[in-house]
């Protein structure tokens, strides 16, 4: 008898590039995939990756039952050829459609002599022993991860809102009631030059406080932010401290999920509470936006949540203080179509072209 997740294996999938109608409605058509889609494959954020290295492409899975569109990331290296990079996708309905969706990319690669080595892929698909079986299965090569919400924390946030409140975990619960209490005041705030310098320096200051993930340059966050608001689809908030913002956080509302893609604050502040109500205030307007689940961007993996070494822990308390859980997704796999190609670029092509393009630029390769 097969496992109910390998029905998907019966599913056969082909792949082609979009066309110019699907291109225009692409929001639109990658909110309609299995899983409702992700901010990172969208038309704002492809807008923003090609200003900083990345040809975009637009990729459609067709299969009986389903369409699945997806954001390739495409860089071209002398001698090695293409490498793809579904960033976040494929968007499957099961873990048993990625062998499928493998030998759809090497059929379309082959047949449309596209020159691509490999194809490096993500997908939302939860970790377990099953999943790894599958993908590894198809022949799928284990990478590491290049996404920080490969961990993450998710809040359903359907319920009514006092509900909602008392699903939190009692941590973050408490701290906003306290906010709310006290009086202190979460404010939406326009996206002009002085606010997004501001969230800036409040986002580098938290991070140099409590991790040690490197923050991009300021110009790749101002396009992100500037692209996400322009379509309606991202929002600033601040709560000010002495006439100063203190606390600062960029939440975007793509598909069904809301996302805290962006915060930082003052590392000595006075209003208790503050950074969970504006947690709190954003939920409850990304909600009335039509979104059903809050993702809070990157944890520690859920079996390193307590270990003060990860890089991440610092934000991991503050973001288990709402959702009791992490999820843990597969994370980086690459598919391989030319085995020689790839050993090359494993063995040095990788780290060349990284070291290269991050000398050359001053920015980061993915």
């Amino acid at each position: 008898m097969l496992h109910p997740l390998d029905q998907a294996h019966l599913r056969e999938f082909t792949a082609r590039f979009a066309s110019a109608e699907e291109v225009a409605n692409w929001d639109s058509n990658v909110s309609s995939n299995p899983n409702g889609g992700n901010l990172l494959q969208s038309e704002a954020f492809a807008a923003v990756k090609q200003h900083f290295g990345w040809k975009p492409l637009h990729l459609v899975y067709e299969s009986a039952d389903y369409t699945s569109y997806n954001l390739v990331l495409e860089k071209s290296f002398p001698v090695l050829g293409k490498l793809w990079y579904l960033i976040k996708g494929p968007d499957v309905a099961a873990v048993g459609d990625i062998p499928a969706i493998a030998a759809a990319n090497a059929e379309f690669i082959r047949r449309a002599k596209l020159g691509v080595f490999a194809v490096k892929i993500e997908p939302d698909i939860v970790l377990s022993d099953h999943a790894r079986q599958v993908i590894e299965g198809a022949g799928l090569v284990k990478t590491p991860n290049l996404q920080p919400n490969d961990s993450t924390a998710l809040l359903d946030i359907s319920p009514e809102e006092n509900q909602l409140l008392r699903n939190l975990h009692s941590r973050g619960r408490n701290a906003v009631r306290r906010a709310i209490r006290e009086g202190v005041e979460v404010h939406n705030v326009e996206p002009s030059e002085d606010n997004f310098k501001a969230m800036y320096a409040l986002m580098t200051t938290t991070v140099e406080a409590k991790s040690q993930v490197r923050v991009r340059e300021y110009d790749y966050y101002r396009q992100f932010w500037t692209n996400f608001i322009d379509r309606g689809q991202g929002r600033l908030l601040f709560v000010y401290e002495n006439g100063v913002p203190s606390v600062g956080a960029f939440v975007i509302n793509y598909g069904r999920k809301g996302t805290y893609k962006d915060g930082g604050s003052l590392q000595k502040r006075s209003q208790y509470g503050d950074s969970h109500l504006v947690q709190w205030t954003a939920i409850n307007q990304l909600k009335e936006l039509g979104c059903a689940e809050y993702d809070f961007c990157g944890t520690p993996p859920s079996d390193k949540l307590k270990d003060t070494a990860n890089p991440f822990h610092g934000l991991g308390l503050f973001k288990t203080s709402f959702s009791k859980t992490v999820t843990d997704f597969v994370g980086c796999y690459d598919q391989v179509l030319s085995p020689l190609k790839y050993r090359v670029w494993m063995a040095a092509g990788e780290r060349l072209a990284r070291q290269v393009y991050t000398r050359r630029t001053g920015k980061q390769f993915y």
